[in-house]
């Protein structure tokens, strides 16, 4: 991808966020598979004005977001993977706390992520190999272990089968950690800890557009992100996540007494 085609790509980002922070009288919502998973017009309508403006960009890569089917991921060497409001339910609700999140994998690994918050104007971004960005300014992981860390936890709110094991892991890793929080937006949170305004962050299950762009992010900033049992990510299915600031062995605190 050259600078000018990543250029126009970020601001193309940055001018749908504006969409999402206008006062909205009908925000069309409706259901989705999962528990209390929704979906608003502003969703659909932002996904397809991405898909149509990549996929113009580049023709020839394939494309996977949240609100319609994959198109062309299959042997392709470029693919797409968009969120186009994470933290739907933070949105219909006017929390002021979701992201519009783009990532371009070539060969199934991440080499740009941009991830937006037009509610705060924060702007994060990375390519491969030259490191993650702020709003222009290069952002880096905290060094503070888990005893002196601000874990972002999970709840799994759309698996009922995982919500209770989610809950008994907050609790054991809040004893740990200084303190806990959760936004409701998985890209925000694994940005928090690129940024090093957190050092660590879980979800038992997260779809690739959940952390595909946020996940570059973090890895440029210094950071780590692997499934909970410590395995490489893939970026085409579901799985869990665990985001740190490779400061400590966080594996080993979720593991203890199992």
């Amino acid at each position: 991808m050259d600078d000018k085609i990543y250029e126009l790509i970020k601001q193309k980002i940055l001018e749908l966020g504006k969409i999402i922070i206008d006062e909205k009288d009908n925000l069309g919502i409706e259901n989705k598979n999962g528990n209390h998973n929704i979906v608003t017009k502003y969703d659909i309508m932002i996904e397809k004005e991405l898909k149509d403006y990549l996929l113009q960009m580049m023709p020839d890569a394939g494309f996977m977001g949240e609100e319609s089917d994959a198109l062309n991921i299959a042997n392709k060497e470029y693919v797409f993977i968009v969120d186009p409001i994470d933290g739907t339910t933070n949105f219909a609700r006017n929390l002021k706390s979701s992201a519009l999140s783009v990532a371009l994998l070539k060969d199934s690994e991440p080499i740009m992520g941009i991830c937006y918050n037009p509610f705060i104007n924060e702007l994060y971004e990375a390519r491969k190999g030259n490191g993650a960005y702020l709003n222009g300014h290069q952002i880096y992981v905290s060094h503070n272990k888990l005893a002196d860390g601000l874990v972002f936890c999970g709840s799994s709110p759309y698996y009922n089968e995982l919500r209770e094991k989610s809950l008994d892991l907050q609790k054991k890793l809040s004893l740990i950690a200084s303190d806990y929080r959760r936004i409701g937006s998985a890209v925000i949170e694994i940005c928090a800890v690129a940024s090093g305004k957190a050092e660590m962050f879980y979800e038992l299950k997260l779809m690739p557009w959940d952390y595909a762009a946020a996940s570059l992010i973090l890895i440029e900033a210094g950071g780590n992100i692997t499934t909970i049992d410590g395995q490489k990510i893939n970026y085409f299915e579901p799985t869990s996540v665990v985001a740190t600031n490779n400061a400590d062995d966080y594996l080993k605190y979720i593991n203890e007494g199992e």
